[in-house]
């Protein structure tokens, strides 16, 4: 009982934090999300989101965590320029990427996704939102509602919004079944949503290995000049060459323990990366994604 009600003035009394824009490129921004698991120190801000200023209006990509995340978005936008909010694009469907939309939504802005990531948040983004109202307390999620995009698409296109061209690139079944990245061709930005993590573990749980690979190769292949991931600090091509080295090592552990005749048990205590055993969430998510992957090769040669 303490427990609770010391949980509870915790949750009651978490201030809001400030979001602050990282300008990544002219016109183009960023806002990092904090290390750590979701929880009431950083309010469920952990994943990264952006802005594209074009010259009618604003494309957004991503949408945090909560009604209040969105609202805190929509201020900072609004004191860096007063053009409409036109699009919003959420790239993938994981809880602190598609909550926001609530926000925006109300703002009167047209809300786009692939259609397989409709289909994911139809399916289980309901009791995310329950969960997440255990974690950061109903305060904190007030106005937060699920609100899956009506308009979808299935395949890479390019489009001008704004006065801006951007594409819109979906290379297949990556960390999820419906990934996207955002091109900003007069940036050369990429926002890789879920393809890309820089200093923090990717999670697999979603995933399929070597579609996400294959992804990560087609992304190098555009050329960017610049990668927003969807956590972690922004840095340059680079960085999608780590998270497909971690996919890797992962892949060659576990197949490796599988091979040899290991359970899933002593695979998931097992399967350590040391090279990547600094990185944010190491020693909860990597266990997870041997879990998952082992699973995987499980199915794999149950269907030959």
């Amino acid at each position: 009982m303490l427990r609770c009600l010391l949980l509870s003035c915790l949750l009651a009394s978490a201030p809001d934090r400030a979001l602050e824009p990282t300008a990544v490129a002219d016109n183009v921004y960023a806002f990092i999300g904090e290390h750590g698991e979701i929880g009431p120190a950083n309010q469920g801000n952990v994943g990264n989101s952006g802005f594209i200023v074009g010259a009618t209006g604003v494309i957004v990509v991503d949408t945090g965590v909560s009604y209040r995340h969105g609202r805190q978005m929509i201020s900072v936008i609004r004191a860096i320029t007063d053009k409409p909010i036109v699009l919003v694009v959420i790239t993938h469907a994981v809880q602190e990427f598609v909550f926001g939309a609530a926000a925006f939504a109300e703002a009167g802005a047209g809300l786009l996704t692939h259609a397989k990531s409709a289909e994911l948040m139809r399916e289980r983004c309901n009791h995310c939102l329950e969960n997440l109202v255990t974690q950061l307390g109903e305060s904190a999620m007030s106005g937060t509602r699920l609100i899956v995009p009506e308009r979808t698409m299935e395949r890479s296109q390019t489009m001008r919004v704004a006065g801006r061209d951007i594409e819109l690139m979906y290379f297949g079944w990556a960390s999820t079944p419906g990934d996207l990245a955002v091109l900003d061709r007069a940036s050369g930005v990429v926002f890789a949503g879920g393809l890309v993590s820089n200093g923090r573990i990717p999670e697999l749980r979603d995933g399929q290995l070597a579609g996400w690979l294959g992804a990560l190769e087609a992304l190098k292949r555009t050329h960017a000049r610049v990668i927003v991931p969807g956590h972690g600090p922004v840095g340059g091509p680079d960085i999608a060459d780590l998270t497909a080295a971690y996919l890797r090592a992962l892949d060659q552990q576990v197949q490796s323990m599988y091979q040899r005749g290991a359970t899933l048990t002593q695979t998931v205590d097992d399967a350590a990366l040391p090279a990547f055993a600094h990185w944010d969430l190491y020693s909860t998510l990597n266990r997870q994604n041997a879990l998952h992957r082992y699973l995987q090769l499980e199915t794999e040669e149950l269907s030959r």
